[in-house]
């Protein structure tokens, strides 16, 4: 997947099996919308390759929903705001590169 590099350390602890890899499926629709209006290019699809490499679905939920709906507005994209809450929810390590998000009370690691 071109574009998707992670930083040394996600890396490491992505590539590290005694580790669970939840990509949820906010992602998954995210990146197929930048695929569908030409944003992003991938070799194969996001659900495809997770699979492949053993990270585990993590479905959106009510409780999530609800949770990212009572998060203060500190960021306006949705998916960005579904992945705090997912990860708040679920006690989980959020990769990303958006300062925005890491406003936010949330374990994160640099993508």
């Amino acid at each position: 997947m071109r574009g998707l590099a992670l930083a040394e350390e996600s890396h490491a602890a992505v590539a590290d099996r005694t580790n669970d890899v939840f990509v949820s499926a906010a992602s998954i629709w995210e990146s197929g919308l930048k695929v569908m209006t030409g944003r992003l290019t991938l070799e194969r699809s996001l659900d495809s390759a997770a699979a492949e490499a053993g990270f585990t679905e993590l479905p959106v939920t009510w409780r999530h929903a609800v949770r990212a709906t009572s998060l203060p507005p500190l960021h306006r994209d949705p998916f960005d705001r579904m992945l705090v809450a997912q990860a708040l929810e679920e006690g989980l390590v959020l990769l990303t590169r958006d300062p925005l998000v890491q406003q936010y009370p949330v374990a994160t690691m640099g993508a």
